[in-house]
Order: C-alpha cells, then structure tokens, then sequence
C-alpha cells in the first residue's frame, strides 16, 4: 500500500512540478495536458494546455497534480502541508530559502526542541510545506517515544 499526496494548481502545475525537480531532485514522470486527453475535445483553448495529470517522484515518494478548470475551480490546498524531513540543516536552510521565493513564510527555518531546523512557508505556486531538519535523536517513530 502507498499513500500519496495531490495537489490543486492555479494553471502553474507544470511550473510549479518543474520547479520542485530543480529545487529537491527527483523526476517528472508525467505532465499530461487536458488537450491530450479524451473527453476534453470541448475545453477552452486555454483550458486544453493545462495540466490534468502531473506526478512528480522524489526518493520513491509521489507528488501529482492538476490544474484548476472552470468547472473545478482553484480553491487552494487549506488544512495540510507537504512536509520534507531532511538530515542536513544545510539542506534545509536551501531548500527552505529556494521554496520560499516569491511565497510566504509563516514560521521562519529554525532550531527547535525537536528539530536542528523547521519552518514553515507557502510557496509561490500556493502549496503550503513544512521543512524539518531533525536531530539524530530526535528521529524517533511514535512506538520507540512510547518506550521512553
């Protein structure tokens, strides 16, 4: 069994895929537009460029998307975050620098009781992320904490 995340785009899926490859890695495998799709004979010239279906592969783990149309309208990613759990606060720091171009930060990267860095930021393309550099010790799973 495999969970995934996917995520609604304002027309910016691609870029927003695109830019996720050149800040973390990984690899597009699809970025397929509703043009090139059955049943999509009757969208909008400008609705048939954007992307019905994108996934995005980072260390085994998938992130698809698609973008807004006028009947499904973009109403922005509310109530979750995409979170990166890193091991190099380096990393971290430019990973959270680069994602927060042109977005939001809601709580700038920084030491906490569980994490050498963590911060929070809403990307450019809308999409909320949660950076967390943990401590070697401090990578416990929810049984190993029981125990202690």
């Amino acid at each position: 069994m495999q969970l995934n995340t996917y995520l609604s785009f304002d027309g910016d899926c691609r870029e927003a895929f695109e830019t996720y490859q050149q800040i973390l890695g990984g690899k597009i495998h699809a970025l397929m537009p509703f043009g090139d799709n059955p049943g999509c004979e009757g969208l909008a010239a400008a609705e048939r460029e954007k992307i019905m279906h994108g996934c995005y592969e980072l260390d085994g783990f998938m992130l698809m998307g698609t973008d807004a149309t006028e009947q499904y309208p973009y109403q922005g990613v509310k109530g979750a975050h995409v979170t990166l759990s890193l091991n190099d606060p380096d990393d971290a720091a430019r990973i959270f620098k680069a994602l927060a171009q042109g977005g939001k930060i809601e709580m700038p990267l920084q030491e906490t009781f569980w994490a050498l860095a963590y911060g929070i930021l809403t990307d450019r393309f809308g999409v909320p992320w949660m950076v967390n550099c943990v401590q070697a010790m401090g990578c416990v799973d929810g049984e190993e904490r029981a125990q202690r």
